[in-house]
């Protein structure tokens, strides 16, 4: 018989930059637990039917046959033998929660469009973006050309969906391509950007002890943050992949864990972490990594070369090259926000275990609107339905300036942006009222 104990981790290797805090593994009642979890996630029909499954895989089927078909009529355009035409390949990769395994209903699918050196990336925005508003099962489309990472958006079949462009310096992609650090020679800054998505989720699933552990738990730490508020990278609190990496680190440090344990351990964990030390999943290999990919390594994040990273307020790291930070919107307010949840989160979980609360406390909704007293609205219009989808996005995207400039004014303690938009249903001043008659009611929206 050993005498070893089940928390003595020394001698195994594990994931992560430290050790397991512990190894222990699930007791009946944690397995108890976690099954009246699971039921109680699966209650709140957050989870695609076999129907949306099927629907999700047949729009992916199309529009696969719609990025096949417009790399041939390039590839023609441009001449190529037929031979080589019917080789080159090119493939759809999913990323993001739907890639996680994590997604909800109706929620939107990320998309990489991966194409050989010959199809560039004007012809994804002019002749790709025709082929989609040919298509009648196309509904809001529009192109950001211009955004950090440059994107097509759209609706297909009722399914939400963003779809990113990246060119690899090779003649041909064949279906068993990988994206690993090696596709990075040679690419422009766009394409390493975008592929960046993708890459992350990968690693994110090669990093974690368990997947399937790993997907319910963040699965059910989604559900809280949305119905708590705090879940949108784009006005300052943290998105998908932030959340992702959190619960992935949970996942490292206890390995052995069930889902219900590992929610107990992760609001334990952040409620008391000294932020801003950065979570990370893994080490970099910085000085390797930057003599061999040098454009690449100018958009890692690292505080001693870029002086901008030492002012991020809760760095969490992703986990592929170039790494970069996450939660670079997140302002002192949407921080201190997001810490008083996952505080309460805690206070919750000590309830649930000790018998005096059920998993519907966890992810009750918080009424916003009863917290304060003060309130700012924006009211966003526009005289058609392609320009409102433009419009309202764009001032969606700078909600985060307008919080960081609130914050700034001393009579200002705390700055909460409400993370939904939502349509005026209120009688409007006369002077407001007076300048929108111009505008359909469907195309109005209120931040």
């Amino acid at each position: 018989m050993s005498g070893a104990n089940e928390n003595n981790v020394a001698s195994t290797k594990y994931l992560g930059i430290t050790q397991p805090v512990s190894i222990a593994f699930p007791t009946t009642k944690d397995a108890e637990r976690t099954k009246q979890l699971k039921e109680r996630l699966i209650s709140y029909n957050y989870y695609d039917t076999q129907e949306d499954v099927n629907a999700r895989l047949e729009v992916l089927c199309s529009i696969n046959s719609i990025v096949q078909k417009w790399i041939r009529e390039i590839s023609e355009r441009k001449q190529m033998p037929s031979s080589e035409i019917e080789t080159v390949g090119g493939k759809l990769y999913t990323f993001g929660s739907y890639r996680l395994g994590a997604h909800t209903r109706g929620a939107d699918i990320d998309l990489l469009c991966v194409v050989p050196r010959h199809v560039n990336r004007s012809d994804f925005f002019s002749s790709f973006y025709d082929l989609l508003k040919q298509d009648r099962k196309t509904r809001n489309l529009r192109a950001i050309q211009n955004a950090y990472v440059p994107v097509i958006k759209l609706n297909y079949s009722g399914i939400e969906m963003d779809i990113l462009f990246a060119r690899l310096a090779l003649t041909r992609i064949p279906d068993d391509q990988k994206l690993d650090d090696s596709v990075l020679k040679n690419a422009d800054k766009e394409t390493i950007r975008s592929l960046n998505g993708y890459r992350v989720a990968d690693e994110i699933l090669r990093l974690v002890p368990n997947v399937d552990t790993f997907t319910w738990t963040l699965r059910a730490v989604k559900l809280w943050a949305k119905n708590h508020g705090i879940y949108s990278n784009m006005i300052g609190f943290l998105g998908g992949v932030s959340w992702a990496i959190l619960v992935a680190r949970t996942c490292q440090l206890y390995p052995n864990a069930a889902p219900s344990t590992l929610l107990e351990k992760f609001f334990l964990l952040y409620s008391t972490w000294n932020w801003p030390q950065p979570i990370m999943l893994k080490s970099c290999d910085k000085e390797l990594k930057s003599f061999e990919y040098s454009l690449a390594s100018e958009l890692q994040w690292d505080p001693r070369v870029h002086p901008n990273d030492r002012y991020h307020l809760m760095p969490i790291i992703t986990p592929a090259f170039p790494e970069q930070n996450s939660t670079h919107n997140v302002t002192n307010s949407t921080r201190q926000i997001i810490k008083n949840e996952i505080v309460d989160g805690l206070k919750t979980m000590v309830a649930i275990n000790n018998g005096k609360a059920d998993w519907s406390l966890l992810f009750s909704e918080v009424n916003f609107f009863s917290r304060y007293k003060h309130f700012l609205a924006l009211l966003c219009t526009a005289k058609n339905e392609e320009d409102h989808l433009i419009w309202s996005g764009f001032v969606e995207s700078k909600i985060r300036h307008l919080i960081a400039s609130l914050e700034r004014m001393p009579s200002i303690l705390l700055c909460h942006p409400h993370p939904d938009h939502f349509k005026p249903i209120i009688e409007l001043s006369p002077d407001i009222a007076d300048s929108l008659v111009l505008f359909d009611s469907k195309l109005i929206q209120l931040f």
